[in-house]
């Protein structure tokens, strides 16, 4: 089995129990009586075993087995059933949407527990992920009727729910979307005609009722994504006691065959091809200018599982990490440079091993305090009764969902393959598990958005958003952080340095605005993807540098043979580590935007096509 599942919580443990302040969580009415920092070590513990004992066993039979397409009917591997219903009995799934679930867990927490349990096995998480982000909006925008009829099966995982954006030929190009909705009789209820094309989860064999969450125009709305609505549109139609009913004219045609995650069904979905296609409205119609509430409805649940998405590349990396550490510690091969005459030792003595793996734990620590960080946020957001910080938590999760799905799944591949380097040919080979993991994560800068649509996002408009007043605030949180404890002992460099870079940020940030100003909007486009992993450098360098001031005092209080002082001392080496060798990397960008170098924009098309 290539399958090998090595995770560790403790950092887990740093950030809920020693970084943030989860008494600020806690102590607001919707869990003053349900959770405490007491609970965080069972809980964690909890989710690790069900991902070892449960999960992991059963993907290696994810990427043997497939999901398969035959006969009009998608079947996925046996072994994925029983993990996926213990998972949703033990709290760990889509239960956690219910607003009146009271052992619902905080966001911040149970985003922990969602990267043990996708590290596990990646190919089940999206049946009951995107189980819960459908539910959510159903929640939020559904009629009393609707909710009566789909929320207590979908809260409980007896139906699983996905999202419908794309179509045949559409990609990210949502306005010209084909699929349309008719009115029926029946208030409310919509026909459904069109085509999906890949809907994870969109078809398979594990519950007795899909849900598809779908974007469809009414007909006489406006053109674009002005005029998009959003239906709930089940394959069964349920009674009016909410059972499942007759068929409801949804058909899959088939799957896609990937390049990973092949136990995650990805299906083309046909609704209406003999019309008896229905669909529940969410919200209102369209009103008489033609809009429709769709896509900002849709946004919901997208920015969810964008966050969702660079939780998945985090699990990926660090595990691909954990196994690469532990395999290099065991391999013995060649001698060490500065000894030559010694005898030989395991390779992570080597130098460029140590650089390697230290490459990958400074990055996936980095990714989890932002991920974790900003569910937190919206923990405040959701709950917190001081609308100040409400509205800030807010601002800032707007800021850092574009950062963790773009930055966290580009950089969680390249850590990736820094494990694979580290195992050598072992690596590329299928009997060890960084193969998988390669294949499994490369999707995650595509979905819910390519990382060139979150960077358009960043550029485009959070940085404009209220006059840049918003961004604004966002970085002179980092700023405020940075001149604070720049002279803090043992770590003047590093702050000095993240300075630096955020200097340089603002910089190329005026650089941008002057190329805009002159009529060359195109140059923003050109550098945004490097803009936004300049920007998830920096936040990311702060989050670090925040992790290890705390470790500093932990270690000042401990002995050297406690059982926590390597990991302390591990938590002020990824900082250093990431702020000497990843944060230098904007003031090269500064010196690259400043060269205006437009080279890739102004050769003909047909120079890239030249056989």
């Amino acid at each position: 089995m290539a399958t090998n599942y090595i995770y560790s919580i403790r950092d887990h443990q740093f950030i809920l129990k020693e970084w943030l302040d989860m008494e600020r969580v806690f102590a607001t009415e919707r869990y003053k009586d349900s959770y405490g920092s007491d609970d965080i070590d069972f809980i964690l513990n909890n989710a690790r075993q069900i991902a070892r004992e449960v999960l992991a066993p059963c993907n290696d039979d994810g990427d043997a087995l497939h999901a398969t397409f035959q006969e009009g009917r998608v079947k996925v591997p046996e072994s994925f059933k029983k993990p996926y219903f213990l998972v949703q009995e033990k709290g760990l799934g889509s239960s956690n949407k219910n607003h009146q679930d009271e052992s619902a867990l905080p966001g911040s927490i149970y985003s922990c527990c969602c990267e043990l349990l996708a590290a596990a096995n990646a190919a089940l998480g999206p049946y009951f992920m995107a189980t819960s982000g459908a539910a959510g909006l159903i929640q939020s925008y559904g009629s009393e009727e609707v909710k009566n009829l789909f929320l207590p099966k979908m809260f409980s995982g007896q139906w699983t729910g996905t999202m419908d954006l794309t179509e045949p030929g559409g990609g990210s190009d949502v306005g010209d979307i084909l699929t349309r909705a008719y009115p029926t009789g029946q208030p409310g209820v919509y026909r459904i005609v069109g085509t999906k094309c890949f809907i994870t989860g969109g078809e398979q064999d594990i519950t007795e009722n899909i849900v598809h969450l779908t974007l469809a125009r009414i007909e006489g709305a406006a053109p674009g994504t002005r005029g998009i609505s959003l239906f709930v549109v089940p394959k069964f139609w349920p009674d009016e006691k909410g059972a499942k009913g007759e068929f409801n004219d949804v058909v899959c045609t088939g799957i896609e065959h990937k390049m990973g995650l092949k136990g995650s069904a990805t299906a083309v979905i046909n609704f209406g091809e003999e019309g008896r296609c229905r669909g529940y409205l969410l919200g209102d119609p369209p009103g008489e200018d033609g809009a429709g509430q769709g896509m900002a409805q849709m946004f919901d649940m997208m920015n969810e599982e964008r966050i969702t998405t660079g939780l998945a590349a985090l699990s990926a990396a660090t595990l691909a990490y954990n196994n690469a550490a532990q395999y290099a510690s065991q391999r013995v091969q060649g001698r060490p440079l500065s000894n030559p005459k010694a005898g030989r030792v395991p390779i992570i003595k080597h130098e460029d091993v140590r650089r390697m793996l230290m490459f990958q734990k400074s990055h996936t620590e980095a990714f989890r305090a932002l991920i974790v960080w900003t569910n937190y946020l919206i923990d405040i957001a959701a709950h917190s009764s001081d609308a100040g910080e409400v509205k800030r938590s807010k601002e800032f999760i707007e800021i850092n969902t574009p950062l963790i799905k773009a930055y966290c799944s580009d950089q969680g591949f390249q850590c990736i393959s820094e494990a694979m380097q580290v195992y050598g040919g072992y690596g590329f080979s299928e009997e060890y598990p960084i193969a998988q993991l390669m294949r499994d994560s490369r999707i995650y800068g595509i979905w819910e958005g390519t990382n060139y649509i979150q960077a358009l996002d960043l550029v485009g408009r959070k940085w404009t958003m209220a006059k840049g007043q918003i961004f604004g605030q966002w970085f002179m949180d980092i700023m405020g952080f940075l001149m604070k404890h720049r002279s803090a002992p043992g770590l003047e460099k590093e702050f000095e340095l993240v300075l630096k870079a955020a200097q340089n940020y603002l910089d190329m940030q005026k650089l941008i605005g002057m190329y805009v100003q002159n009529g060359k909007i195109g140059m923003a486009g050109l550098y945004a993807t490097r803009i936004l992993h300049a920007t998830a450098k920096v936040i990311c360098a702060k989050l670090l540098l925040e992790q290890a001031l705390i470790a500093q005092e932990k270690l000042a209080a401990i002995e050297p043979g406690h059982h926590d002082y390597a990991y302390y001392q591990g938590k002020i080496g990824s900082a250093r580590f990431y702020v000497h060798n990843i944060v230098p990397d904007v003031q090269t960008l500064l010196a690259i935007v400043k060269d205006g170098d437009a080279s890739a924009v102004e050769i003909p098309d047909e120079a890239f096509l030249i056989r």
